[in-house]
């Protein structure tokens, strides 16, 4: 029996009509075989796709009305945002945190635009689907293990060791179990709140009328931009242990 195809969002439909043909034969050439090769194209992945965009068309907006003297109500906002970051880094991280002022920029942006988008009718926060805040994790997972590599060169290996080399066999495996831990952490955090958010939104405006969820979607608002934070303030703090001149 044939699989019947999901439901899916008007942006998605728009997508597949357009682009399933190439999609299809990008997987396959990946080796990789599409559940429905008539939409490739997931709901996850197309809400992904317009954040991406909005947040290209943010930075470019930004970077074409730039002045000094009369500033745009874009730039005031992109002032604050990094004003914001930069003060969570500095905390955070300390000296030398600016190479890594653009990453948690956009990394937090991200999130938080993806937090927000089912707010929307008609559209869906990607972040509700485990594979986003996993990707997300993963990315940080491997941004901080690598300046950790860059800064200490593989001296930052040792701090996998411990101090003693005949404690090697014990706090080795230890220490892995505890960066894996960070991984999941992030990924059912971010996950687990989003998820339930839109769930809690969703029933309450499928069943009562319109004034009482406003409660609701003013909570789903506070609990993105808190996920958002969190989710980046952790990031800074992974960074700062990677970064920590001890190894």
């Amino acid at each position: 029996m044939k699989d019947i195809m999901p439901t899916q969002l008007l942006l998605t439909r728009f997508l597949n009509a357009t682009f399933a043909t190439p999609v299809d034969a990008l997987l396959r050439a990946a080796h990789v075989q599409p559940a429905y090769p008539a939409a490739p194209i997931t709901d996850t992945f197309a809400m992904e796709l317009l954040v991406f965009v909005v947040l290209l068309l943010y930075f470019l907006a930004v970077r074409l009305t730039l002045q000094v003297e009369t500033p745009s109500t874009v730039q005031h906002f992109a002032e604050m945002t990094h004003e914001f970051v930069t003060e969570q880094s500095e905390a955070i991280i300390g000296h030398g945190y600016e190479p890594f002022l653009s990453f948690l920029t956009i990394l937090g942006c991200f999130i938080l635009f993806c937090n927000l988008l089912g707010l929307i009718p008609g559209l869906k926060s990607p972040t509700a689907d485990v594979v986003v805040p996993f990707g997300c994790a993963l990315l940080t997972f491997g941004y901080y293990h690598l300046q950790g590599i860059r800064k200490h060169g593989w001296r930052y290996i040792k701090q996998f060791l411990g101090p003693a080399w005949w404690l090697a066999w014990l706090l080795l495996p230890i220490e892995i179990i505890s960066h894996l831990a960070r991984l999941l952490s992030l990924t059912v955090r971010l996950y687990a709140n989003i998820f339930a958010g839109d769930l809690v939104t969703l029933a309450f405006f499928s069943l009562i009328p319109v004034v009482f969820p406003l409660i609701f979607l003013s909570l789903h608002v506070m609990v993105s931009v808190v996920q958002a934070f969190l989710f980046m303030a952790l990031a800074m703090s992974y960074l700062s242990l990677a970064l920590a001149d001890e190894h």
